[in-house]
């Protein structure tokens, strides 16, 4: 099933004295239960990439679709509210509210969302039991180790059952073990409840766990690769 489909995607930077041309016309398309990353220098559009289909950036031209809507022109509002509602996001910087607890930061989106207390408390449990940080549920990201805090970001994308989870660089400040550990989880998520994941990655960790792995340059698709075979034209 379709989850996202991009239609020739150009992004212009124009505020600088120097242009800058970030996409070039992309087109892809990520069916449920992935486990992509798009890889690529500095530079080649992969965060520019996954802040349009996240809507956290708008195309200078050309259209995204996510669950088969056109949300290119959604205003800022209405795609907030769809955000919320369909979209997880992972960021290499944890983005955890300092002040909250481990707890807290995971149902937060579920109170955006108005969920039920009682809810929000067996879903925020069940999520912090997944992510093995049952016993961490009091603590605050300052009492956490690197690998503890993303877990908890990948607990609170999860906690709105959203349609697919973007990561950008998500394993860029951990070590070895904990880059590992998170990866394990993500892959037991996509395989165990069909979670699509879509990664902007530089980590060869994550290139090499991944299914697919599309390749960007300048702005462009270079190459779509599925399990070693190449599955687009390039």
């Amino acid at each position: 099933m379709e989850v996202i489909r991009t239609e020739n995607i150009i992004k212009n930077y124009t505020e600088s004295k120097v242009p800058v041309k970030a996409l070039r016309g992309v087109d892809m398309l990520i069916e449920e239960g992935e486990f992509t990353a798009i890889k690529g220098p500095s530079g080649s559009g992969k965060t520019t990439l996954l802040n349009i289909i996240g809507g956290l950036d708008k195309p200078t031209e050309g259209k995204i679709f996510i669950n088969g809507q056109d949300v290119t022109n959604y205003s800022d509002n209405k795609m907030i509210d769809f955000r919320l509602k369909n979209i997880g996001f992972v960021f290499q910087s944890f983005n955890l509210i300092p002040v909250l607890t481990a707890k807290e930061n995971i149902e937060f989106i579920m109170l955006l969302q108005k969920w039920p207390k009682k809810q929000r408390d067996e879903r925020t449990i069940q999520l912090l039991g997944q992510v093995g940080l049952s016993d961490k549920i009091d603590k605050k990201p300052n009492e956490l180790s690197g690998g503890q805090q993303q877990r908890v970001a990948v607990a609170r994308a999860l906690a709105s059952k959203p349609r697919f989870i973007l990561a950008d660089e998500p394993t860029a400040n951990l070590d070895s073990t904990s880059t590992g550990n998170l990866l394990d989880l993500m892959a037991e998520l996509n395989t165990n409840e069909n979670m699509t994941f879509i990664f902007s990655t530089h980590d060869q960790r994550v290139i090499d766990r991944a299914r697919r792995v599309i390749t960007l340059e300048d702005g462009k698709i270079v190459s779509d690769i599925t399990n070693n075979k190449i599955t687009r034209p390039v």
